[in-house]
């Protein structure tokens, strides 16, 4: 499905496949021969969302473009099944496995390796042909890999990188009646949302 938000429509060129159950929404521009498989979701919030060449976003991930954090993919990426990349850059010839999560302002340098279940922190940059394990997080910049048993040292360099003003737009410590109230409000704007033939 190809939807126009806040009046940008998504750019398909004819060597592209989506799928007919993927959607495109907004200020989505595919490079020649990408693959949007069944059940992703690309969608430019108020930040644009590219691709390369020869990228595959695979079954169900969802790739969000935010204002002053849209997302780039460069050629030959994959995102797998199930992964979440949110107002990130992801250079060339990188791998994004199945439930990987980058988060806005994160750079996955070229030829990196994001396996199953990994996390690219906000505001974090993952060297040029990093391997970040299984289940692992990576955070700051240039980003330190921490296993999931280490939240104590995770938290002394997460903590710093703004989480909740980087996605949010808030002070830490804002009530989620707060948050929420907003996330509404902006969310709100896919009620004009338009389907495209």
């Amino acid at each position: 499905m190809l939807l126009e938000h806040r009046g940008k429509r998504p750019v398909v060129p004819e060597s592209a496949y989506v799928a007919p159950t993927a959607v495109l929404c907004g200020a989505v521009v595919l490079g020649e021969r990408a693959r949007v498989l069944h059940g992703a979701v690309l969608t430019a919030e108020d930040g644009e969302v590219r691709t390369g060449a020869d990228v595959v976003v695979m079954e169900n991930a969802l790739v969000r473009g935010r204002a002053g954090h849209p997302v780039t993919l460069g050629d030959a990426v994959l995102i797998g099944p199930h992964a979440h990349v949110n107002g990130a850059r992801i250079e060339d010839e990188v791998f994004v496995a199945t439930g990987a999560s980058l988060f806005p302002g994160a750079v996955a340098g070229t030829g990196a390796e994001l396996r199953i279940n990994s996390v690219l922190q906000v505001n974090s940059r993952l060297a040029p042909g990093t391997v970040l394990p299984i289940g692992w997080i990576a955070v700051g910049d240039p980003a330190r890999l921490f296993s999931p048993d280490q939240h104590t040292e995770l938290w002394e360099v997460q903590r710093t990188l703004d989480f909740p003003d980087t996605v949010y737009g808030v002070e830490r410590g804002t009530s989620m009646r707060t948050i929420m109230s907003r996330q509404a409000d902006f969310y709100g704007a896919h009620r004009d949302d338009r389907p495209l033939d």
